[in-house]
Order: structure tokens, then C-alpha cells, then sequence
């Protein structure tokens, strides 16, 4: 690896560039604040999406409610709404601040994705709203569909049966898989999921069960997606959803942010210049916590602070925020094997278009450790009794780094937050786990307490 150049430059070099480079490379935890991070009003100019463009999906999303709630029944009692509550978790709090030895200023809240109808992780948000963007358009375009109607009719024969004529491919490691194979399955449409081998045996099996073809792949995630592209671009009826690089993908999530707003304020939860919202993103190639940002900053401006996290093992969105090079390095370029069993997050190589979009809004991104997921997994469990799969507890980790870092505290004298701190909410968002199978969910468990045991 010494002599080794990655764009032009060798391993040396770039520990000498970015001094944090080489515990990246070590696979140690890391947090990483952003230099390029600035006002939201200066940063939005260079954007091309816009305000207009969330509220397009959300008006779709609306749309299709009758449709949603008519078909998936869990969801009649929000009217169609895929939408997930949020949680004060202050046992959890102090256990942490108890285990770590940190304290934690400000309030703990956790926003439970894990538990969204359908598909129970934050991929039900971009997935099921690309899926359904792709079928209205078909629908109206062929004169079976007009934005007026009730979008119930499309429950039908009918519509099946029109459907059938098209397909959609994915690439992904699990949950985005899911999310748009139910989907479309539910639709009519034929489905194909390319999965990576970090995605888990059950996430397969059911979506087999539900009519999914699933085509498993020996190698990562990159070429699952790779792959699935080649199998859209041979089939003029057959819409690729492209994680890397998808608008409708992360407009979906970005839909999430006003809907939190008003969540907060249900909660009397203050969010302004003095009461500031800390938002942690379990990161995998983007598209879910960049959308979700993007949303966000939107929403809550200068007053939201969004932080990516992320496996050491497959660091690749710090990286490619860091070198400022996004997609075009990846973690094996540095000799980082990717192998996480945070397996959503199990990604080499960062969306360019996300990293792109977001490099002056977002505040930093950190990494951390497997152990340290099951760890926090079987705490959450205990203190307040709600499960998430490893990769979603990524996010529960970044309060606890934030202030123990020493990057976290210049980010606080730099921001002037320092007499603010106290007035913190950190917002850990839950991506995934209600789906696990419990026999599985028990083995997460029974490891982070044996980990806790051995320390």
C-alpha cells in the first residue's frame, strides 16, 4: 500500500493532507467536523433542488394515501401516511453518560424509522416514494390516471395487470431492497433485487415470499448496484431506482423533515437560535440521511446541526467529504475491507450526488465500531425497552462523540453554541429494526451483552 497513488497521490501524502486520515485507515472511531460547513442561506444558491421540489413529493405522497392505507391496513389509522413517532429516551440517556463516563448535554430523542409501516426502516421514505412516482407517471401516461382522482382505484385488476407489463431493478444491501420490493410487488410490477453479501438471510427470504426475484452477489454493494443498472439499461420497460445518484430517491426522504417540525412542536420541542436541533444519520452510500438532511436544513435552517455516521470499516462518506472527492475514491482504495455487520451501512463507495449537494450543509460525520453498536443495541433495549438493528444504532453514538471530542468542542466555540449547549435536542434517527426476526434480534442482544460483560 506505501507506494500505492490514489488520484495522483500516495497513502502518505494523504495522512500528511488530512491528519485524521490515517486513524481512518486504522478503521479507529473517529468525528470529523466539516471546514466547508457554512450558512444555510449562502449554500441553498448552489443547489438545484429546491423547497418546491420536497413539496412536489409531499403532494404525491398525499395522493396516493387512499392507496397506501387501503392496501396496507397498518396504516389506516394515519390515513395512508408512512410517517414513524418520536421518543424521549432519557434512560437511555444516563445509562450512556454512566457507561461512556460523558455527559451528555441537552435532551435525547430518538426518531423511530425502525418502526415505519410497510417496510419498518427509513427506506420505506425514498423507496416506497420512488416506486410510487414511477407508477403515477405510467398510469397517467397511458390515460389511467388522472391527479384528481382517489388514487384507491388503482387497487384493482386493472391496474395489476398494467403494472405487469413493467419492471423495477434495485441494488442494495437490505432495507432499500425491501422497501422497493413490497412495493412493487403490491403494484404488479415485476421486481428484480440485486443484494450484496452483507444482506441478510431474512431481508432475502421475505422478499422472495412477497414475488421478488432477489439475485445475491458474492461481492459489495457497489456492484450489486452496478449490476442491476446493467439489468435496467438491456429493458426499455424496466425503471432502475439508482441509490447513488436518485432525485426521486432523496426528495422521498426529505418529505420527512416538515413532518418532524410539526412533531416537535406537538412535543413542545423548540427549535430556534438559541434552542438548537443536533441530528445524527446512520450513512450508508447517502441517499437516505442526505435526503433526510437536505430536508432539514430546509426546514430548520442554521437552528439544525445534521452529523452522517457511519461503520469504521466502510467509512467511505467521511472520506469522501473529507478529500472533497466523493465518488470518486472508495474505502478499498485506502485498504478498508467494508465488512461491517452494520450491513445498510456497508457501502465503499459514497453517492458523489449526495456528497455534492450537501458538502456545505452538513456539520461533520464520525465513525464508529461494531462492538460499540451492539453495545448501545442491548442498552437501548434494557432502559427503554425499544429494539433497532446494529447499523441504526450508529446514529446513538454521536452525542456521546460530540462532546468527548475535541473536534465537538471547537465545533461548539467556533458555531458560538457555548451557551446554548444546554438547550441541545440531539435527534438519534432509528433506521431500522422492527422487521428483524426475533430469534435474530435475540443474537444482536445476547452479543452487545456479552460485550458490555467483558469490559
Amino acid at each position: 500500500m506505501e507506494n500505492k497513488t490514489i488520484q495522483g497521490k500516495t497513502i502518505k501524502e494523504w495522512e500528511e493532507q488530512y491528519p485524521l486520515m490515517s486513524k481512518i485507515i486504522s478503521t479507529e472511531e473517529v468525528f470529523w467536523t466539516n471546514p466547508k460547513y457554512g450558512k444555510f442561506a449562502d449554500a441553498i444558491e448552489n443547489i438545484s433542488l429546491s423547497e418546491d421540489d420536497v413539496k412536489d413529493a409531499e403532494d404525491r405522497l398525499n395522493r396516493f394515501a387512499p392507496y397506501i392505507a387501503k392496501v396496507f391496513p397498518e396504516t389506516e389509522k394515519t390515513d395512508g401516511i408512512i410517517e414513524s413517532p418520536i421518543v424521549p429516551i432519557p434512560t437511555m440517556q444516563k445509562d450512556m453518560e454512566k457507561a461512556y463516563n460523558q455527559e451528555i448535554a441537552g435532551q435525547l430523542l430518538l426518531k423511530c424509522d425502525s418502526h415505519l409501516a410497510i417496510s419498518g426502516s427509513i427506506k420505506a421514505r425514498g423507496g416506497i416514494y420512488e416506486v410510487l412516482k414511477h407508477a403515477e407517471g405510467l398510469a397517467i401516461a397511458n390515460n389511467m390516471l388522472t391527479t384528481d382522482d382517489d388514487y384507491s382505484i388503482i387497487d384493482s385488476d386493472r391496474f395489476k395487470e398494467f403494472f405487469s407489463k413493467y419492471s423495477i431493478a434495485v441494488g442494495s444491501t437490505g432495507n432499500l431492497g425491501l422497501s422497493i420490493g413490497i412495493m412493487s410487488a403490491q403494484l404488479g410490477f415485476k421486481v428484480s433485487v440485486h443484494m450484496s453479501a452483507d444482506a441478510k438471510q431474512w431481508k432475502k427470504d421475505l422478499l422472495r415470499s412477497r414475488g421478488a426475484s432477489v439475485i445475491e452477489y458474492e461481492s459489495d454493494y457497489s456492484i450489486a448496484v452496478e449490476e442491476g443498472r446493467k439489468q435496467a439499461e438491456a429493458d426499455p420497460n424496466m425503471h432502475f431506482i439508482d441509490d447513488e445518484n436518485s432525485t426521486d430517491l432523496f426528495l422521498g426522504y426529505a418529505v420527512a423533515a416538515s413532518r418532524l417540525k410539526k412533531q416537535l412542536e406537538e412535543m413542545n420541542v423548540v427549535v430556534d437560535e438559541d434552542h438548537p436541533l443536533f441530528v445524527y444519520l446512520p450513512c450508508g452510500v447517502g441517499g437516505g440521511p442526505g435526503g433526510v438532511a437536505f430536508g432539514l436544513k430546509l426546514v430548520f435552517k442554521d437552528h439544525v446541526h445534521c452529523f452522517f455516521a457511519e461503520p469504521t470499516h466502510s467509512p467511505c462518506m467521511v472520506i469522501g467529504l473529507m478529500t472533497e472527492l466523493h465518488d470518486l475514491v472508495s474505502v478499498q482504495d485506502f485498504g478498508i475491507d467494508n465488512i461491517t455487520d452494520a450491513d445498510g451501512l456497508a457501502v465503499g463507495r459514497a453517492s458523489g450526488f449526495v456528497g455534492k449537494t450537501l458538502e456545505n450543509l452538513m456539520s461533520g460525520s464520525y465513525t464508529v465500531n461494531d462492538e460499540e453498536m451492539y453495545k448501545l443495541l442491548s442498552m437501548l433495549s434494557d432502559s427503554e425497552n425499544i429494539q433497532l438493528e446494529p447499523s441504526a444504532l450508529a446514529g446513538m453514538h454521536g452525542p456521546m462523540q460530540f462532546f468527548r471530542d475535541e473536534a465537538g468542542q471547537k465545533y461548539i466555540e467556533n458555531n458560538n453554541l457555548q451557551n446554548k449547549i444546554e438547550n441541545v435536542s440531539h435527534l438519534v434517527w432509528g433506521t431500522g429494526g422492527s422487521m428483524v426476526p426475533t430469534d435474530e434480534m435475540k443474537s444482536y442482544y445476547d452479543k452487545g451483552k456479552e460485550i458490555l460483560a467483558s469490559e
